[in-house]
C-alpha cells in the first residue's frame, strides 16, 4: 500500500467573522476558483484567434455565466440525482453548498443553460460558444478531483493494489483505489490534452462538443468501476453493478456521437479553433 498523505482539507483558518465562527477556506473550494481563473485566462488567449465566437470584452461576463452555471447547476443536480431522500428529509440542506455535494451532471446542464442564455444575449450560436468552452472545461474537472482527494470523499472500491490507500475517515479502514486520482488523470489530464489537440485547427461546429462528451462519458463509465458508489444508492444499482455515475455518462456518449455524425455530415459549417 501507499500510505495517504494526509493533507488538512482547510486550506486557510481565519478565525471568528462576525461572531459567526471561525472562516475556514477548503482546498476544494480553492480548486473550483483556480479551474474558473484558469479557464477566463486562456479564453481570454482563444478570443484573439480569428475564428473565435467571443470577442475578449466578452471573456469576462462569459466566465461569469459559466461559474453561475457550475455552481448551481452542480447544487441543483446533486440534490436532485443524489440526494433527494436527504432533501426531501431536511429541505434546508440543499442550500447549505458548504457541506459538500456537487454533481457533474448537473453543472453541465447549468453550464449548457447559462451558454444558451449568454449566447441569446451576445448572438452568438449556441454549439459555435459551447465549442469554444469545452476545451476549458477539463480543468475545473481535474482540479475538482485533487479536491475530492485531499477531502476524503469520492474514494475508490477496495482493494489490492500496491498502490492502494487506506484513507484516515474511511470507518472500514480499508485499503482502497484511489479513484480521485484516477479521474484527475481521465477526466482532467487526458480529456484536456484530448480536447486542446482536436480544437487546435478549425473543427465544424459541434464537433468540439461532441469528441468532449464522447470521451467524457467514456472516462467517466470506465472510472466508476473503481470509484466507491454512495452509500445510500449502493442498492439501486442499475442491473446490479451500474452505478447512477454510469447511467448519466451514456446519454452523454449518444449526443457526443450524435454531434459529431451531424458536424461531419455538412450539418453545420462554421468553425472553431482553441487557444495555442
Amino acid at each position: 500500500m501507499l500510505p495517504y498523505p494526509e493533507i488538512d482539507p482547510v486550506a486557510v483558518s481565519l478565525g471568528p467573522v462576525f461572531g459567526l465562527g471561525p472562516l475556514e477556506i477548503r482546498w476544494y473550494g480553492l480548486a473550483y476558483l483556480t479551474g474558473i481563473a484558469a479557464g477566463w485566462w486562456l479564453a481570454a488567449r482563444r478570443s484573439s484567434r480569428p475564428w473565435s465566437p467571443v470577442q475578449r470584452d466578452q471573456v469576462d461576463d462569459l466566465t461569469f455565466y459559466v461559474a453561475l452555471g457550475v455552481v448551481l447547476g452542480g447544487r441543483v443536480g446533486y440534490t436532485f440525482l443524489y440526494g433527494w431522500e436527504k432533501l426531501l428529509q431536511d429541505p434546508m440542506w440543499g442550500l447549505r453548498v458548504w457541506e459538500g455535494g456537487m454533481s457533474f451532471h448537473g453543472g453541465f446542464i447549468g453550464v449548457m443553460i447559462a451558454m444558451y442564455l449568454f449566447g441569446r444575449r451576445h448572438a452568438i450560436p449556441f454549439w459555435r460558444l459551447m465549442d469554444f468552452v469545452a476545451p476549458f472545461v477539463p480543468i475545473g474537472l481535474g482540479l475538482g478531483r485533487l479536491g475530492n482527494f485531499v477531502g476524503q470523499e469520492l474514494w475508490g472500491r477496495p482493494s489490492e493494489a500496491p498502490w492502494a490507500m487506506v484513507f484516515p475517515g474511511d470507518p472500514l479502514q480499508l485499503a482502497r483505489h484511489p479513484s480521485q486520482l484516477y479521474q484527475f488523470a481521465l477526466e482532467g489530464v487526458l480529456l484536456f490534452t484530448v480536447l486542446i489537440w482536436f480544437s487546435s485547427r478549425p473543427r465544424p461546429t459541434g464537433a468540439v462538443s461532441g469528441v468532449f462528451a464522447l470521451v467524457y462519458g467514456c472516462v467517466r463509465i470506465f472510472a466508476e468501476f473503481f470509484r466507491e458508489p454512495d452509500e445510500h444508492l449502493v442498492d439501486n444499482l442499475v442491473f446490479g453493478w451500474m452505478t447512477r455515475g454510469q447511467v448519466l455518462s451514456v446519454p452523454m456518449i449518444l449526443v457526443g456521437v450524435t454531434l459529431l455524425l451531424v458536424a461531419y455530415r455538412g450539418g453545420r459549417r462554421e468553425s472553431t479553433g482553441a487557444a495555442r
